[in-house]
């Protein structure tokens, strides 16, 4: 059917007193908006769904979600999984997630299922942790984590803890296509699941118990930190206020304040816009907090808090955005010297990056021993490699990603802002007692190393057309094969069109140039857009970021040729 014929049957079966239909009454005659709302179903991709809310089979509404649980209820009953284990249920600060994950607990508990479900908002990692301390078969969070205000998602795990992939992942999707959208959904009301025992309400017990394992991922003891370090933390209106705040306290944090304007959960993030850390526009009220405090670093982590972002004094009175791989490289080189020096560094360590994470923390890493393992984009795939890993007698020592996500420890097998954000702190501290900065420390890390330089391009292409151009971009790439960038020859071009080693098939290219800079392209799995990043290695720091302006001017070029 078209996308208008799918529209009038929604218009047909949806009751006269339900408010999607009088949404979709609205926008009769609006050709592109019943087009963009009904062209397609919304995606169950990167672990789950995500998209705008409002009514539509290509939104995130209460019939989609219906339909997406119905079909993981199924899944799961088919699996031969102990439903007696459970799903554990969170959400966060946005329009619709508390609503969202009582419809999906209901639908669980009404095929018999047992829900744990959290009865306000929690960090993602939370979650993550809940499910292997509950032994859940499965998880689910109501979460669109750093998108904008209008987005909601719906973002699936599985019993280790990590983000569905691989075969799960398909199974559940197959599940979901095969039910009709308007089809019949079992569901038992809250009140009578709870009574009858099939949803169970979580609370302090399970708060608690995280924020014993983020304190004991602590790296250096007391007496070697200067806990007056000031430090200003904004969870950006969403789920880490409380516990980021609660677990600084528990360690003694003297001068950790928070943002006032952005502590409470706000749908709306009226302060913020666009509530994503990667972008330093987010840090706007916490610098100018920082500079009344004296602040020597800014910490944000996104509404769901698996994201977590840093900005460091610059010594000029005000602010540098440190990207996901400074983060990542000074907290894989703090917390590798410190277990060395404690005599726990692993006999076997592995540490896993996306293939477009940069080669900073590879080669830290490779100065202590540890082995770097690449996986494709997103912690379902970091996190979904620690038990290969640990297959093969490996422990995996820390997992990250440029855009500002890290797993530092195994117990939480995605994202963690809260514990990135509480060794971010104690790693300033620790620099503090020695009269050091972060930045100082950074440096010191690229004397040693070399000079790593980054950049990133994200281009957005919203709608239909957005998607057909990113189409046409990655084939003038992948069919055109360029063999020169820029001022450099193309050495070697990686295509993950069919997957490469021991990693799956993405649409995804890399070209390693050579001089052994590179750079990497591939569509978001999330938004709208397509993604650029671009790197360098070099004993100059000018040269190093001389180098990724060259590339990043002649893809433009290239780019601006894609009509």
């Amino acid at each position: 059917m078209t996308a208008k014929q799918v529209y009038e049957v929604w218009l047909e079966k949806l009751p006269a007193d339900d408010p999607m239909k009088e949404e979709l009454l609205s926008i009769a005659g609006d050709e592109k908006e019943i087009e963009d709302r009904f062209y397609q179903e919304i995606v169950f991709g990167t672990a789950g769904l995500r998209g705008i809310c409002a009514a539509g089979t290509n939104r995130m509404n209460r019939l989609t979600i219906s339909r997406a649980t119905q079909g993981i209820a199924n899944y799961i009953r088919s699996s031969g999984e102990d439903m007696e284990k459970g799903v554990a249920i969170a959400y966060d600060c946005r329009y619709h997630s508390k609503e969202f994950s009582e419809l999906a607990a209901e639908i669980l508990a009404g095929n018999g299922i047992k829900c744990y479900l959290f009865p306000s908002l929690r960090p993602t990692p939370e979650l993550s942790f809940a499910i292997r301390r509950l032994g859940c078969v499965s998880g689910i969070n109501m979460t669109a984590s750093h998108n904008p205000k209008e987005y909601n998602g719906y973002k699936v795990y599985w019993n280790d803890g990590a983000q569905i992939s691989g075969e799960i992942s398909e199974g559940m999707q197959h599940e979901i296509t095969a039910l009709d959208m308007f089809g019949e959904v079992k569901a038992l009301p809250l009140s009578e699941a709870v009574k009858q025992g099939l949803i169970v309400m979580l609370g302090e017990e399970m708060d608690r118990a995280y924020s014993d394992y983020v304190k004991g991922m602590a790296q250096r003891p007391d007496e070697e930190l200067d806990k007056t370090v000031p430090i200003v933390y904004t969870p950006l209106n969403g789920a880490g206020s409380i516990p980021m705040e609660q677990i600084m306290k528990d360690r003694g944090f003297t001068s950790f304040t928070l943002v006032p304007e952005q502590k409470d959960p706000d749908p709306e993030f009226t302060t913020v816009g666009y509530p994503n850390p990667e972008d330093p526009k987010a840090f706007a009220l916490a610098e100018e907090l920082g500079r009344k405090v004296g602040a020597k670093v800014l910490i944000a982590t996104d509404p769901d808090s698996d994201r977590m972002a840093v900005e460091i004094a610059d010594g000029k009175g005000g602010y540098r955005f440190l990207n996901g791989n400074q983060t990542g490289a000074l907290l894989i080189a703090y917390m590798a010297q410190a277990q060395k020096e404690a005599g726990r560094l692993p006999e076997k360590g592995a540490m896993v990056k996306s293939i477009v994470t940069g080669d900073f923390g590879k080669t830290i890493c490779a100065s202590y021993g540890i082995k770097t393992y690449e996986t494709l984009t997103g912690f379902k795939n970091i996190c979904g490699k620690i038990p290969e890993l640990e297959e093969n007698g490996y422990q995996c020592f820390f997992g990250y990603e440029e855009s500002i996500g890290c797993a530092p420890g195994v117990e939480v097998r995605d994202k963690d802002g809260i514990t990135a954000g509480m060794l971010i702190s104690e790693m300033a501290a620790y620099y503090a007692a020695q009269g050091k900065t972060l930045d100082d420390a950074l440096n010191e890390l690229y004397e040693k190393f070399g000079y790593f330089a980054e950049g990133q391009v994200s281009l957005v292409l919203k709608g239909i057309e957005g998607q057909k151009r990113i189409l046409r971009i990655m084939e003038a790439f992948r069919d055109g094969k360029p063999e020169q960038i820029g001022q450099y020859k193309v050495a070697d071009i990686i295509d993950y069109i069919n997957g490469y080693k021991d990693i799956p098939a993405s649409n995804a290219m890399k070209f390693i140039l050579e001089d052994g800079s590179w750079f990497a392209l591939r569509p978001s799995g999330t938004e709208p857009k397509i993604k650029f990043y671009y790197y360098s290695v070099t004993n100059d720091r000018d040269t190093s970021n001389e180098k990724v302006k060259n590339m990043e001017d002649a893809v433009a070029a290239k780019i601006d040729e894609v009509k």
